[in-house]
């Protein structure tokens, strides 16, 4: 079996995921005595203007930026801060950089204090408002784009806009068929949980909401990231963390388990149940803290823990009685997030249509390219790695028989380390480079496979969307562009074409430092990638051979969409391959296969329909406060809120989910496989006559 080693790729760029260790200069500028956050702000102000691929200095024009993107975080829709309170940010516009690189962020601090307060007022008038009487047979309407509003020169305007909002709300639970008396007393909680959330913001996450708007001032990519945010970046990457196994989730100020993690803790000891609610946590020797009301990622803090250690829960049940457990926290491996396959057996799944070939076909659904860079450092024989994961999978099919052809699932998959996705595409390939990196320098460099062999041979599909990004894209083109096999899904993937290093700024760096404690990481963009063709996927993406209508390649997503995005451009193709895999002849045949289903599919004629509704729809400023008008226009957004639930299902699913779902897209998928299995055998066949 071929696996690369893990020593070769230890010192391998990652897509946001490399750890840089800077050299101490930044300690030896920052000298004399001043506080945490103070250090920590002129740190990152410093290896933001360092470090970023575009090596813009932090001058007036970023000021002018930063001023607008840290307001327009807090206050898009425009509802809470006035005209003169914008007036007054104003003399902001050309100091920030210079406060930066003095450490200074007290104008974040000013902003936010003046947002709570705003806050605090608009509330009040929102809670008046849920009482007061509407009438829904007007016709008047809401603006919901924020970018073509004003903002409002008085209290009066604003007062209004939350007139329109309260209505619009109360009459969206009317639509829904929710009770008067319970849709006012939902908005109130509502309301209520807005204004604790924001309350309980601490200054550390202003900071970090305020350090990630500089940094997006440079690409959308960068960011400053808090201990805590780095600590669930770090689980994400090695699918494992340590705590008690369960799913949490905030209900009107409640933290409630939504679901228990298979193999964990609370799965072990059975007591704890979906649907349970915390509200009180204490350690093995403490008392127990209140945690009603408490922010959801404070609560997690409290529950998470070393392994081995123990973690008291006061749990309230549906019934109404209260019990406590006690748990003994371990490590949960996240398997929900890691790779799996199945074997589709096209004669079972579509039917057996007389004279049409059956076929085996293995599908493979990678979530993220993960890699626990901790545990390859340390030499663990049983680190997480996705190329790990996909040769496992590789294995069992041969195993289980063998397939005909192979579907590698890449539908919002995200990226992760540009390692695995080498390490990943080398397990289709034999040798060549897989993608080429422009360093800051101007130097091409070329991430090449250099193992000899590969674990599967046969044909191949790579399924992709809009919401396939970075990593999943290097493996996406590299697999096209050798002529390895065929992608399919939306007509694009999501176009991000750049590398983000995550670099420490911890006391133990930089021994100047005082206070001695985690200062977090910045998450830059330090190196942009090219296929092996020359093409950078930043902004163009991978374009599919054969495209299926879905409505979420008609929405705004990819990185031509995101504000302050690197453009796109070319570099010399590398040295390559061409393998015998695809051909113009072959890509048309698939393609006029794909439509002429298509057309006489009820479901994707659905579809069809579903993305003219929406296209229509897509360019609206405002929507309606009419009772009838509102029903038909959320009669019409149907389809578009079905693929938010396929996205949030996407972000919560289970262990246990289907790794392919029976659904009319997936069949079609198979359709084109089984297609393109036939016509690589009719191929061969030819050319041994």
């Amino acid at each position: 079996m071929k696996l690369h080693a893990p020593s070769r790729t230890s010192g391998v760029l990652t897509i946001s995921v490399v750890f840089l260790v800077a050299t101490t200069i930044f300690a030896q500028q920052i000298g004399g005595a001043q506080g945490p956050e103070q250090a920590t702000v002129k740190l990152v102000a410093d290896m933001i203007t360092k470090y970023h691929i575009s090596q813009k200095p932090l001058d007036d024009r970023i000021s002018a930026m930063i001023l607008q993107k840290f307001i327009k975080d807090l206050d898009s829709q425009k509802l809470y801060f006035l005209k003169s309170d914008i007036d007054g940010f104003a003399r902001y516009r050309d100091q920030l950089d210079d406060l930066l690189k003095a450490g200074n962020v007290n104008f974040a601090h000013e902003v936010f204090k003046l947002y709570l307060q705003r806050l605090d007022e608009r509330l009040a008038v929102a809670h008046q408002w849920i009482d007061a009487a509407h009438d829904f047979s007007l016709d008047e309407s809401m603006m919901i784009d924020g970018e073509q509003v004003a903002w409002a020169p008085d209290v009066k305007e604003l007062n209004d806009r939350w007139r329109k909002r309260v209505k619009y709300e109360l009459l969206s639970l009317e639509l829904d068929k929710v009770a008067t008396d319970e849709a006012h007393k939902r908005l109130h909680k509502r309301y209520e949980t807005i204004k604790r959330n924001a309350h309980d913001t601490e200054d550390n996450e202003v900071l970090e909401m305020f350090l990630s708007s500089v940094a997006h001032c440079f690409d959308p990519h960068s960011s400053y990231m808090s201990p805590q945010t780095v600590e669930d970046f770090q689980i994400q990457m090695r699918l494992s963390l340590q705590g008690i196994g369960a799913a949490l989730r905030s209900e009107d100020g409640m933290t409630t388990v939504a679901q228990i993690v298979a193999g964990g803790a609370a799965e072990k000891d059975g007591r704890l149940k979906v649907g349970d609610k915390i509200v009180g946590v204490g350690q093995d020797d403490g008392d127990f803290q209140d945690v009603i009301e408490m922010k959801l990622n404070r609560v997690v803090r409290l529950i998470r823990g070393e392994r081995g250690t123990k973690v008291r829960l006061k749990v309230l049940r549906e019934a109404g009685q209260t019990t406590m457990i006690e748990l003994v926290r371990q490590t949960i491996e996240l398997k929900s997030s890691e790779v799996k396959g199945e074997i589709i057996q096209t004669s079972e799944r579509l039917g057996d249509v007389q004279g049409s070939p059956k076929y085996r076909i293995g599908v493979i659904n990678i979530p993220s390219f993960y890699r626990d860079f901790s545990g390859a450092q340390q030499g663990k024989d049983d680190f997480k790695s996705t190329a790990r994961d996909v040769a496992k999978v590789l294995a069992e099919f041969k195993t289980n028989g063998g397939v005909d052809a192979v579907m590698v699932d890449l539908r919002m998959n995200g990226g992760g380390a540009l390692s695995e996705a080498i390490e990943v595409t080398g397990l289709f390939i034999d040798q060549g480079p897989v993608v080429q990196v422009k360093e800051q320098n101007g130097k091409i460099k070329s991430h090449d496979d250099e193992e000899a062999g590969l674990v599967y041979g046969g044909p191949l599909v790579v399924v992709c969307n809009r919401l396939s990004a970075s990593a999943s894209e290097i493996f996406a083109a590299a697999i096209k562009d050798y002529g390895r096999g065929i992608v399919i899904g939306d007509k694009t993937t999501h176009g991000k074409g750049t590398v983000q290093n995550v670099m420490p700024v911890s006391s133990q760096m930089f021994k100047m430092i005082p206070g001695g404690k985690d200062r977090g990481a910045v998450k830059l963009t330090i190196n942009q990638f090219y296929r092996v063709n020359g093409d950078s996927t930043q902004h163009r993406g991978v374009e599919s051979d054969v495209v299926i209508p879905s409505l979420i390649d008609n929405m705004d997503l990819g990185e031509s969409f995101l504000d302050n995005a690197l453009a796109f451009d070319h570099v010399p193709a590398a040295r390559h391959a061409q393998l015998p895999f695809v051909n113009a002849q072959l890509v048309g045949t698939l393609r006029d296969n794909s439509q002429k289903r298509i057309a006489v599919d009820p479901k994707f004629q659905q579809t069809l329909k579903d993305i003219d509704r929406y296209l229509a729809r897509k360019s609206r400023k405002s929507v309606s406060l009419n009772e009838d008008n509102l029903r038909a226009e959320r009669e019409e957004d149907k389809a578009a809120k079905e693929v938010e639930k396929e996205e949030e299902e996407h972000e919560t699913k289970s262990e246990s989910a289907p790794v392919f779902a029976k659904t009319e897209y997936n069949n079609e998928l198979l359709y084109i496989t089984s297609d393109y299995t036939g016509l690589l055998k009719s191929q061969k066949t030819a050319a041994t006559r």
